[in-house]
């Protein structure tokens, strides 16, 4: 399957979800339905080409698969009192362009679901991620994600929660759970958990649409402009991330000349509208973090003692673990990098951590920079040897390398 099929597949599958929630209910079996007409696509249009309304095409089979599952003898016994009313018309489908995709998200952040439990349904079935990259980005097992994926849905199913327009309450209830699926959405697509590829673009130019659609319902929420200012600004250095053979390029070393200036002009302008008058939160700061990157000419223009200053708040506001992985590359760039070892090691005891590579690599970066080859060799390796993204580990493996040769 060419990457175009696959691109347009994962950008349409929420969209024709959505479609099918919309008009059928049964959120768990319309999912299966789209599973279904997606691998049908997969294997006729790389031969048969893509068809004129692919949309449609989806819904269309979709439907049909729900068809035949509502005619089946066990559906039958399950709903004979309302299977004549719900059978589905594929004739009566909305086979347009119209997206319900943000209704679709909402829906998945439904109040009676553990919060948990909305960030990983909304991955599957909004982001379109595999149960697998949805496990570690939770640091759980597959197993254990599969179990709380197939609870959702049931529990959806159960309450018989509407599909409609979220009412403003809602809304606010719901808000913070589905920026945060946005945002780990993105995360995603930026630097896959795995694979060859260190980007999924599909996956970064959805979060952005679906945080624009977010922002343009609440434009004055200080928290949904930081985020869709985030994901701009960090969106803007992805031509420069990888060289030509793949190969991951760190920031520092970035041909900021590839950066988009037209998306880090749009963050900047959209941070700086929200910091004044709302209130502060982490994906505000975040985004301030960011336009301080991208707003530096060169490398060593970087103002660190602002960035700092600012990942010491979000750590007030906000502490987690990568937080602190940043903070502590930010006290290294101010203070040398023993205060940034320092920082780092609290870590060590934090389950979050156990097993991310992400903690050894920045220490083997601090011990590089404290001249420590041989610790930071050690730490580079040992954090090849827990990433699952080629070209991360790639990365790491030359780090420990050239630690060697140096």
């Amino acid at each position: 399957m060419s990457r175009e099929v696959e691109d347009l597949l994962r950008s349409l599958a929420p969209q024709v979800l959505a479609a099918l929630v919309r008009r059928y209910g049964h959120f768990d079996e319309g999912e299966d339905a789209v599973q279904e007409a997606l691998l049908a696509a997969a294997l006729q249009w790389p031969t048969e080409g893509i068809p004129e309304n692919p949309r449609g095409w989806l819904i269309t089979v979709a439907s049909r698969r729900l068809t035949d599952l509502w005619r089946s003898d066990d559906a039958r016994r399950r709903r004979e009192l309302t299977v004549a009313t719900m059978t589905p018309d594929p004739s009566t489908l909305d086979t347009t362009d119209s997206d319900d995709t943000f209704d679709l998200l909402f829906l998945c952040c439904h109040p009676g679901l553990s919060p948990a439990s909305q960030v990983a349904l909304t991955l599957r079935a909004v982001g379109g991620l595999t149960t697998v990259e949805i496990a570690r980005a939770f640091f759980v097992p597959e197993a254990t994600m599969a179990q709380r994926i197939s609870r959702s849905k049931q529990r959806i199913k159960a309450d018989d929660a509407p599909f409609r327009r979220p009412e403003p309450a809602e809304v606010a209830e719901r808000l913070a759970a589905v920026l945060h699926v946005l945002y780990l959405i993105f995360n995603e697509g930026y630097t896959a958990t795995s694979g060859t590829d260190l980007h999924r673009p599909d996956l970064t130019r959805e979060a952005i649409r679906l945080a624009r659609q977010v922002h343009q319902a609440l434009p004055a929420d200080g928290e949904v402009t930081g985020l869709l200012a985030l994901m701009l600004l960090t969106e803007a250095r992805r031509p420069a991330r990888t060289g030509d053979d793949g190969q991951l390029i760190p920031l520092a070393e970035q041909d900021r000349g590839r950066w988009d200036k037209a998306a880090i002009e749009e963050g900047v302008a959209l941070i700086s509208a929200a910091l004044p008058v709302a209130r502060l939160g982490p994906y505000q700061l975040q985004a301030a973090i960011a336009a301080v990157h991208d707003e530096a000419a060169r490398s060593d223009e970087t103002d660190w003692q602002q960035i700092f200053l600012l990942y010491d708040l979000l750590a007030r506001i906000a502490p987690n673990p990568a937080v602190t992985l940043n903070q502590a590359v930010a006290a290294a760039m101010v203070h040398g990098p023993r205060a940034g070892l320092e920082l780092l090691a609290p870590l060590d005891g934090d389950a979050r951590m156990k097993g991310h590579h992400r903690l050894p690599a920045v220490r083997g970066h601090l011990l590089e920079l404290a001249g420590d080859r041989a610790a930071a060799r050690a730490e580079y390796q040992r954090a090849a040897r827990m990433t699952t993204s080629t070209p991360e580990r790639r990365y790491l493996e030359g780090r420990a390398a050239a630690a060697r040769d140096e």
